[in-house]
Order: C-alpha cells, then sequence, then structure tokens
C-alpha cells in the first residue's frame, strides 16, 4: 500500500441506539465521542441506528409476504381468464 493515503483503521465501538447494544470491532470511522469499554480502555464511540441485534432479519421478527395467497385473491377478485 502506499503510504500516506490511506484513512487510519483502528478499534472503534458502535453502539446500536435502538436496541442498547455495542460492540467493539475495528474501522476506518472516526468519531469524537469516546467511551470507556469493559476492558477499561477508551475507544471513539460511532451510534447507529440499527445492527444485528434491532434488525428485524436477524430477530426474527420479518414478516413473510404470502405470495401465493395474493395469486388466488387476485383470481378470486379478477377471475381466471378461459382458455389457460
Amino acid at each position: 500500500m502506499k503510504p500516506g493515503i490511506h484513512p487510519s483503521y483502528g478499534p472503534v465501538v458502535f453502539r446500536d441506539t435502538a436496541a442498547d447494544f455495542a460492540f467493539l470491532t475495528r474501522s476506518t470511522m472516526t468519531s469524537d465521542r469516546t467511551v470507556e469499554w469493559e476492558d477499561g480502555n477508551t475507544y471513539p464511540v460511532v451510534d447507529v441506528e440499527t445492527s444485528s441485534a434491532s434488525h428485524p432479519f436477524y430477530t426474527g421478527t420479518a414478516r413473510v409476504l404470502d405470495t401465493a395467497g395474493r395469486v388466488e385473491r387476485f383470481e378470486r377478485r379478477y377471475g381466471r381468464r378461459e382458455g389457460q
């Protein structure tokens, strides 16, 4: 890599504001705000609205659409065309 053109890559705490959940990872994101982590060190903190702790897909609260029911409802409403 060329020196001096890449952003610094270091530990950052991402805090999910919706689920009151935080995790420590490495990222190029920075922040002026800091938080003291469980290990006693201070890290920059970035607040996010959605993470795996609050997203419906990961929490199992996602709704599955019934596409077969939609087709049947359409056929009942508008009828099946003859010859098809």
